[in-house]
């Protein structure tokens, strides 16, 4: 068992007048409306800092504080390796299952927990995310200058300037992409029935540029060399789901890069959930997805670094 958590928030002004039991109903589906009720009138959701009813209509801008309970957290692997460390950048390389921030189910069986343990006095923060079935390199800030820089380096990235490049490898099914491909399909939220909201591509989403190349093909899978410029959420998940070809053992985006949902779901918020039925979840696993190497400028000597980091031996042929 853990300690249990404090989500703390502030509401929205697009949710002032709304009571405490629909925000939270609306806001995390993960949960039915009967839970978030049990939980309020237990006092375990609190409005600047009171105890409340469900009914309790919302102002823009008031604190909210939801005490979780102690809970049992899912086993995932916690052996993280130290591939690069001074006094400013440190890079890890993250097992696949392991989240790297709390959220969900998971609070200190996450790399950030693990870091705060490995370092308490002073923690390393990490500067970008790497999806829970992903593994790989992950660069955490050691001070405030380097996570200053690195923070902007991503963002300049973004922004097509390309001071940091990040390359993985990926595994997708018998395919016949070719030798070298560019995928510039903007990466925007959509609706998800447990979520709220997901990314997925998306028409009127934000520009998302990645450039593909392919390293092998055998009988059933096809071995992808992605290097992205920008850092959208899974975007090279949903990438190569648009080229046509989702990674093999993903279960949550389909061909064309839109979530998988039932056709009784699709479309359709709220709607019930049968208990025979899995909704798939962004920190799902079974696909095969590797950070392998970032390139980035260090924020101290200014001296270009690149750290490597080998491919499990399902992404090594």
């Amino acid at each position: 068992m853990n300690q249990g958590w404090l989500y703390q928030e502030r509401v929205p002004r697009d949710f002032a007048g709304w009571s405490v039991l629909a925000y939270y109903a609306k806001r995390y589906r993960h949960s039915e409306a009967s839970v978030w009720e049990a939980r309020i009138v237990a006092g375990e959701v609190r409005v600047e800092g009171r105890v409340v009813s469900p009914m309790y209509l919302l102002r823009a801008g008031e604190s909210l504080c939801y005490a979780r309970p102690p809970w049992e957290e899912p086993d995932v692997p916690l052996e993280i390796e130290v591939l690069y460390e001074d006094a400013e950048v440190l890079a890890v390389a993250k097992p696949s299952g392991l989240p790297v921030m709390p959220a969900g189910g998971f609070l200190q069986h996450t790399l950030w927990w693990q870091m705060r343990q490995r370092y308490p006095k002073e923690p390393p923060i990490p500067v970008h995310r790497l999806g829970r079935g992903t593994s790989g390199i992950l660069l955490l800030a050691r001070t405030a200058q380097a996570r200053a820089s690195l923070s902007q380096q991503l963002r300049q990235s973004t922004a097509g300037h390309k001071p940091m490049r990040k390359s993985y490898r990926a595994l997708v099914g018998e395919s016949d992409l070719p030798a070298q491909f560019v995928v510039d399909a903007p990466i925007g939220k959509v609706e998800h029935p447990l979520l709220g909201q997901i990314y997925a591509a998306h028409p009127q989403g934000a520009y998302a540029y990645s450039e593909g190349r392919v390293l092998g093909r055998r009988s059933g899978e096809t071995l992808v060399e992605m290097i992205i410029a920008t850092g959208r959420p899974h975007q090279i998940r949903i990438h190569l789901a648009v080229m046509g070809f989702p990674l093999l053992g993903d279960p949550l985006y389909g061909v064309g890069g839109q979530v998988i949902l039932s056709e009784e779901l699709r479309g359709s918020e709220g709607a019930e959930i049968s208990e025979d039925e899995r909704v798939a979840l962004p920190g799902d696993g079974g696909y095969a997805l590797h950070a392998c190497q970032v390139v980035f400028q260090h924020p101290r000597t200014l001296e270009i670094m690149e750290i490597h980091c080998a491919p499990p031996t399902k992404l090594a042929w």
